[in-house]
C-alpha cells in the first residue's frame, strides 16, 4: 500500500463516505406511465430475490445517474463505496488514481489485494421509456416466430444504446446483430443497405437466432452435466441471454471452469464471476444489466409494489447505509 500518499487522499475519501448521496431520480411529474400492454412484467425478478442482488441493485443505480458522477464499488460483489464527481478522479494520474483506491482500501479496512472498479453514470446511455415502442413492436414478433417473448424485451432494453449506434465489434441495431448473424436470418447488410436498422426485421432475425442457436445450445450445455431446467425458469433465461451475447462456445467454456452441478440463481452468480475465453468483465455484466435495465422500467412504471413484502429485505451482504455513502431503500 502507497502510505505516502494517504495524507492527501484519506480527507477526500472521508468526504466520499460522510457527504455524498446518489442522486435520487426526479419524481414524475404525473402519476407513473401506464403500462403499454406489450411491456411484459417478470414477477420472478423479485418472488426469487434476484432484485435484492448487489449486483443488478449497483447497475440500477448506475442507469439513474448522469456521467459527471461516478461510483467506487467492491469488483467481485459491486458493493458500493462511495460516490464522487467523475472529473475529481480523470484529473488524476495513473499513479494517483492507484493511490486513491489504495486510501479507500484503507479507509474502509479492505485487504490490499481487493480489486475496486470506478464506474461512471449511464443515464444519458440507458434510454428505458424511449424502448417502449420497440418492446411494443418487437414482442409480437417474437410471439409470431414461437419464442419467448421476454427475450426481446430483455435485449432491447439493454441494447437501447445501440439502437442507431454501430459497436466496436460491428453489431448494430436494436438487437445488436452482427452481420453474419443477420444474413444468414435473411437480413441484407452491405454498403448501401442494412436493414439491421428494421426493427421489425431485425426482431424477426434476432428471435429465428435464439430459436435456432442460442436455446438449443442452452439446452445442450445444461444436458451435458444432467442439470434439470424449465425454459419459463429465469435463470435458464439468463443463461440464453449470455450465449446470445457471448456465443454458445464460451458459454460451454465458462461451464467447463465451474464444473456445475445445479442449475438456479447460484449458477448464474458464479458465472458473473467466471471469466473463460472472451467471457470476460462484459461478458459476465450482460445479465446483471438486463435485470438492472428491466427492474428500472418497473419502476418507472410504478410496478415495483408487485415486489412481495418478504423480499423487500436488506440480505447479509449488503452493507448497513448508515455506515456507507448510499442507501440501498
Amino acid at each position: 500500500m502507497k502510505i505516502k500518499w494517504l495524507p492527501f487522499f484519506l480527507p477526500l475519501v472521508l468526504v466520499l463516505v460522510t457527504s455524498f448521496r446518489l442522486p435520487q431520480p426526479p419524481r414524475p411529474e404525473n402519476s407513473p406511465l401506464d403500462p403499454p400492454q406489450e411491456v411484459l412484467f417478470d414477477a420472478c425478478m423479485y418472488d426469487e430475490g434476484w432484485s435484492m442482488l448487489s449486483q443488478p441493485r449497483f447497475w440500477q443505480r448506475v442507469i439513474r445517474i448522469s456521467p459527471d458522477t461516478s461510483i467506487i464499488s467492491v469488483a467481485d460483489s459491486r458493493q458500493i463505496l462511495g460516490i464522487f464527481p467523475t472529473s475529481r478522479y480523470d484529473k488524476l494520474s495513473p499513479e494517483g488514481k492507484d493511490a486513491f483506491k489504495d486510501s479507500v482500501r484503507f479507509s474502509m479496512g479492505l485487504a490490499p489485494e481487493t480489486r475496486l472498479y470506478i464506474t461512471f453514470g449511464r443515464s444519458h446511455f440507458y434510454l428505458l421509456k424511449e424502448t417502449i415502442p420497440a418492446i411494443q413492436t418487437a414482442v409480437p414478433i417474437f410471439q409470431e416466430v414461437g419464442v419467448d417473448p421476454w427475450f426481446a424485451q430483455a435485449i432491447l432494453l439493454i441494447e437501447s444504446p445501440g439502437m442507431n449506434r454501430q459497436s466496436n465489434k460491428g453489431a448494430y441495431g436494436g438487437f445488436q446483430l452482427m452481420k453474419s448473424v443477420a444474413n444468414k436470418y435473411g437480413l441484407v447488410v452491405n454498403k448501401t443497405v442494412d436493414e439491421r436498422g428494421d426493427l421489425s426485421k431485425s426482431a424477426r432475425a434476432a428471435a429465428r437466432f435464439i430459436q435456432s442457436i442460442c436455446i438449443p445450445h442452452t439446452k445442450a450445455i445444461l444436458d451435458s452435466y444432467g442439470i434439470p431446467y424449465q425454459e419459463n425458469e429465469l435463470w435458464f433465461r439468463l443463461l440464453v441471454m449470455h450465449v446470445y451475447h457471448a456465443g454458445p462456445g464460451n458459454v460451454r467454456g465458462v461451464m467447463g471452469a465451474i464444473q456445475p452441478t445445479r442449475g438456479g440463481m447460484d449458477l448464474i452468480r458464479t458465472i458473473w464471476h467466471t471469466e473463460y475465453g472472451n467471457f470476460k468483465n462484459s461478458s459476465q455484466n450482460y445479465s446483471q444489466i438486463a435485470l438492472a435495465c428491466w427492474m428500472e422500467l418497473d419502476r418507472l412504471m410504478g410496478r415495483t409494489q408487485y415486489a412481495p413484502v418478504q423480499m423487500v429485505q436488506k440480505p447479509a451482504s449488503i452493507p448497513d447505509a448508515n455506515l456507507y455513502p448510499v442507501s440501498w431503500r
